[in-house]
């Protein structure tokens, strides 16, 4: 018995010494590990790069879903590969339409559209400004090669409106919708791989209707600033002048000259809608706004097109459905 358990201890010592010597010759774990100093270096900056990503991701979604409501929800409503490339597109867009309303100078205003000329010219030659919005539009335009004519074109646009003046006529109301709605679903027919003339005229037609649908509802808040942009061609068919829309005037004349706009938006609607069968099935995912036209036109209609009621400043609580509908059917 004695010589088994002198054995026991005699195996346990073996094992603490094996043990205990093992610990003396081999280093402890990671801590002793020399890790080059360029692999730690790598490491960090893909770390830095990818928290950046996930900031500048983020910061264009809550721009977007704050300041462009539906056009957030339209995002979402994408393919995965075009998603997040939209929303980019959309953020770009909803800092250009904030330059105007949120400067004091016309020359401040002039000087962040030049920041956005040169960004763009940066952004092509792979150098985009350390901005959130200017890195996703850079990642935008290396992922689906986007034209470089169009997001000059909104910038450009944008900055001959810097004016505080009403359009002359609604032809100049079109042309600006062309230059800045338009050229927006270019892009995202872009961001979903098609390049297809049927889609591009239906894109027209569709950004010159929300570009007059924005002017139009946007007049309530417009006019609460003393500022009017409606076109005079057609206020003076009507014989309303700026300060029946300042001290919003719920006459007849007022509301006529409402009507003739959201005629006109309406008429290029149905134009895009009257080829839809030759637009490409998947190209009506970046036509998904349509939606938030019609719902407009429908309202105002029902309000006897009085711009300035209340039932028109309130958010269609059902429009995400609406929209989720209309992705499902493959439909504008």
């Amino acid at each position: 018995m004695a010589s088994s358990i002198s054995a026991k201890h005699g195996l346990l010592t073996t094992r603490s010494s094996l043990f205990h010597g093992l610990r003396r010759k081999t280093p402890p774990g990671p801590a002793r590990v020399q890790i080059p100093a360029e692999v730690q270096s790598l490491r960090a900056a893909t770390s830095s790069s990818t928290a950046d990503s996930q900031h500048n991701e983020r910061y264009c979604l809550d721009l977007v879903r704050s300041r462009d409501y539906a056009g957030f929800v339209c995002s979402l409503l994408l393919p995965e590969e075009a998603r997040r490339s939209s929303l980019a597109l959309r953020a770009f867009n909803v800092e250009l339409a904030q330059v105007k309303d949120s400067v004091s100078q016309k020359t401040i205003g002039l000087m962040r559209m030049q920041f956005w000329k040169t960004a763009i010219e940066d952004i092509y030659r792979d150098e985009p400004p350390l901005q959130p919005v200017s890195a996703e539009l850079w990642r935008a335009v290396r992922k689906h090669y986007l034209t470089k004519r169009w997001l000059l074109r909104i910038v450009t646009d944008r900055e001959k409106d810097m004016d505080d003046r009403a359009y002359r006529n609604l032809q100049e109301l079109e042309a600006y919708s062309e230059n800045t709605q338009s050229s927006l679903l270019y892009l995202l027919l872009e961001c979903l791989g098609l390049k297809d003339i049927h889609a591009d005229h239906a894109a027209s037609h569709i950004g010159k209707a929300q570009g007059i649908v924005t002017c139009l509802r946007a007049t309530p808040y417009h006019s609460s600033r003393r500022r009017v942009y409606l076109p005079m061609d057609v206020c003076m068919l009507h014989g309303t002048s700026q300060e029946d829309f300042i001290r919003g005037s719920r006459e007849q004349k007022v509301r006529d000259v409402a009507y003739d706009i959201a005629s006109q938006a309406h008429v290029h609607l149905q134009h895009a809608r009257s080829f839809m069968k030759d637009v490409p099935a998947a190209a009506t995912l970046a036509f998904l706004q349509t939606v938030v036209l019609e719902d407009y036109l429908q309202r105002v209609r029902r309000a006897d097109f009085d711009v300035f009621h209340p039932s028109l400043q309130t958010r269609n609580p059902f429009l995400p459905i609406q929209l989720y509908l209309r992705s499902w059917k493959k439909t504008y």
